[in-house]
């Protein structure tokens, strides 16, 4: 997608394919020691010079940048929640009790948890066909993936349901592709600047604040969503939820905020704190739930600085 909307504009661009630890691994999410697994390889071949641009999938990216390296543009985001794919066309209300739905990660278990159906989680790896193919079989019942992830496939008609952010949050990030280059490559800043949507980078930027802030990978059941919402005197604002809960589904917590739409990160910030007020550390560490990633790890995502882009780098919107 992005190479062809380079060429679209005039530029020449060859593919070059990076495998990364994640996708070899089969071990579970939670014991790879956070998201830098998926873009660390990228990473070392763009400083290498082996490559002039990476594209991560967002969610995946460490919130901790990377030195000499930074994000020259977010693309306009896909939709950005999660889809169920169900023996039978069936929906997650709909699923009997027992049923078993497969799933890698925590935020999606504490989620599905803390709705009180009754399913059974479990864990799996793998690509779509691999993850599908489980539902096809016979294996599970159901097993829940990134709709933007079908949507570029093309396998959205596989989707049973699209499920309401009001029953399950995305991923920070989810949805959405970052475009990441060296920082002193000028020609290739300037080209990719074009791709970049700035209510995106707003809501994005928001989201990864706030889990920066909570010390918090892609191990830890966190689940973010921002919007660009459009006031009656038609001000624009930032409009943010999050989820925080325990895998077993004893404790949860669903908070929001809103703020300017120009300074996204401390939208991000402040809605973290009131989740560690009222006791996002506990619920992230409570039995069934791992510990968050400390801020020494830079690959985990926890990282101490939540600035992913510079301050004004929303701006251009008005």
């Amino acid at each position: 997608m992005v190479a062809d909307a380079l060429r679209d504009l005039g530029h020449e661009v060859t593919l070059v394919e990076v495998v990364t630890e994640g996708d070899v691994t089969t071990a579970a999410l939670t014991e790879l020691g956070g998201t830098g697994v998926f873009a660390g390889a990228l990473r070392k071949a763009l400083l290498d010079g082996q490559i002039d641009l990476a594209v991560h999938s967002l969610k995946d990216l460490p919130v901790a940048a990377a030195d000499g390296l930074t994000i020259a543009a977010i693309p306009a985001r896909a939709d950005a929640r999660d889809a169920l794919i169900a023996r039978d066309g069936l929906t997650l209300g709909q699923l009997p009790v027992g049923a078993r739905i497969g799933t890698g990660s925590p935020r999606r278990v504490a989620q599905l948890a803390a709705l009180g159906l009754g399913v059974e989680t479990v864990g799996i790896r793998g690509n779509v066909d691999t993850r599908i193919g489980k539902v096809t079989s016979g294996e599970l019942d159901a097993v829940v993936l990134a709709r933007a992830g079908l949507q570029r496939l093309g396998r959205t008609d596989e989707i049973t349901e699209s499920i309401d952010p009001l029953q399950m949050l995305p991923a920070p990030g989810q949805g959405a592709l970052a475009i990441e280059v060296r920082s002193d490559d000028e020609g290739v800043l300037a080209a990719v600047a074009v791709l970049d949507d700035p209510d995106t980078r707003a809501a994005v930027s928001a989201e990864r604040a706030l889990l920066a802030t909570l010390e918090a990978g892609c191990a830890a059941p966190v689940g973010a969503l921002a919007e660009v919402v459009e006031e009656v005197d038609g001000s624009l604002l930032l409009s943010l939820r999050a989820f925080v809960g325990s895998e077993d589904g004893t404790f949860e917590l669903r908070r929001s905020a809103t703020g300017p739409i120009g300074d996204p990160v401390a939208v991000g910030q402040e809605l973290a704190a009131t989740l560690l007020e009222d006791g996002a550390a506990d619920a992230m560490s409570a039995p069934g739930s791992r510990p968050p990633a400390g801020p020494s790890d830079p690959k985990s995502g926890g990282a101490p600085n939540p600035q992913l882009v510079p301050s004004d780098s929303v701006e251009q919107r008005s």
